[in-house]
């Protein structure tokens, strides 16, 4: 997928959550997904959506995967 395209979906994702913020935690994960993307390019993220990443990281916090 193609930089520009997935800085376009996090656009609207990040429009939607701010319009339906009871779905915030799926919007996370959906972020979540769209940064891994990028960073699978090698492409360098922008900081305020990593900051962002990691804020909601702090909100909704990965379980342990039980073995």
């Amino acid at each position: 997928m193609a930089f520009e395209e997935l800085k376009a979906q996090i656009g609207l994702l990040l429009g939607e959550m701010n319009e339906q913020p009871e779905d915030l935690h799926e919007l996370y994960l959906q972020i979540h997904q769209e940064l891994n993307q990028l960073r699978a390019t090698g492409m360098t993220l922008p900081a305020d959506l990593v900051a962002l990443e990691e804020r909601l990281l702090k909100e909704f916090p990965v379980p342990p995967q039980k073995d």
